[in-house]
């Protein structure tokens, strides 16, 4: 379920953005989601569940090419919950000094070392007030199993044109690479160039007023399945009959490398990511990593390249927390209504989302008081 959750995280996010180059991973998002929604009451719980209600499942164990890493570091004295200590692995915890220059330095090299030096920084700063940082580390690199051939284009019309790009082409028998789906977009190419071990890329071409707060929704959506039209009615596709020494079809592809980088804050779209309450410094969020935490700073820096051999990208997901102020003095009165129960009663545990009563019973003989 987390993997559809996650898919489903990356595809509300795409479609938000704007028509600049981007690149962008709910999969560095949700594991830190998902573990602040175990520590977390109240609102912040209710809205961190509503995007990710499931647990990391990734099965990333193994694979010759994607590694996860996840990272968390508390401040030095700051009193975290026995659950907390327990619950997280010691080899994932860190230290922070409150000393800026120092707690950066040593987050800016997870970063770097974790990404085999593509990311350099992290997305988050450290200051005298940062209580806790967690931070996840998403890389993949693959290869392809018929690679590109080099040679720089230059289109004739289009966004393009005049520039002089570096091409890449290829022609294959395989056909089946290339299938054209009808989605809420309008008709998606969707090429799969197939990496030699466990990750493929799928490229995604819309009609020409199609953005990418559309086409990409669409093609992830696309990727459970949708109804595929003729290839003739993809974009970007075309067909013609030629005379040569074989029938049998072939697929000839042009396209571009490329290499892409940005940086998210987060926090802009902080109900998207379920993170609007969490940030409420007068709030008590994480009663089970510790008291009056909130979230101070959410932010992403990815990269991702394209080239005639492979498939590289690296991501870097870090949220910053503070401690938020003591509660506001009482200063209203309020009405106090209180119940005693001494006699037998009756007791029903339900399952919230559903209504659905789990267990129902009836207390005559209750514990007896351990002994002094």
């Amino acid at each position: 379920m987390s993997i559809r959750a996650t898919n489903a995280l990356t595809a509300r996010w795409a479609s938000t953005l704007e028509a600049e180059g981007t690149v962008l991973s709910g999969a560095g998002v949700y594991p830190l989601l998902a573990l602040l929604s175990r520590y977390a009451a109240g609102p912040a719980r209710e809205e961190l569940l509503a995007v990710a209600p499931d647990p990391t499942r990734y099965d990333l164990d193994g694979s010759p090419t994607t590694r996860m890493a996840l990272g968390f570091w508390s401040l030095r004295g700051l009193p975290v919950s026995e659950r907390w200590r327990t619950e997280v692995p010691a080899a994932m915890r860190g230290e922070l000094t409150g000393d800026e220059k120092v707690d950066q330095a040593v987050l800016d090299e997870w970063a770097a070392t974790e990404t085999d030096g593509r990311i350099t920084e992290m997305p988050v700063r450290a200051g005298a007030g940062t209580a806790l940082v967690l931070a996840s580390v998403l890389s993949v690199l693959t290869r392809w199993q018929e690679p590109f051939h080099s040679a720089w284009c230059q289109p004739a019309d289009g966004p393009w044109q005049g520039r002089r790009l570096a091409g890449l082409s290829r022609s294959s028998y395989d056909l089946a690479a290339l299938r054209v789906a009808d989605t809420s977009a309008g008709p998606l190419s969707l090429l799969t160039v197939a990496g030699t071990e466990d990750v493929d890329v799928v490229l995604a071409l819309g009609t020409a007023d199609r953005g990418a707060a559309e086409v990409v929704p669409a093609a992830i959506a696309a990727i459970d399945g949708a109804t595929t039209l003729a290839v003739t009615a993809g974009p970007g596709v075309t067909e013609q009959f030629v005379t040569a020494t074989d029938s049998t079809p072939e697929l000839q592809v042009s396209t571009v490398g490329f290499t892409v980088t940005a940086r998210h804050h987060l926090l802009q779209r902080a109900a998207l990511f379920g993170l609007k309450a969490a940030t409420d410094p007068a709030g008590d969020h994480f009663p089970d990593i510790t008291r009056r935490l909130f979230v101070s700073q959410a932010a992403q820096g990815a990269t991702a390249t394209f080239s005639a051999t492979g498939f590289s990208a690296a991501v870097v997901t870090a949220f910053a927390m503070r401690v938020g102020s003591a509660p506001r003095p009482a200063t209203e009165r309020k009405r106090l209504v209180g119940l005693t129960i001494d006699r037998p009663f009756g007791f029903l545990a339900v399952h919230r989302p559903t209504g659905l009563v789990l267990v129902a019973g009836w207390v005559t003989d209750p514990d007896e008081a351990e002994a002094a």
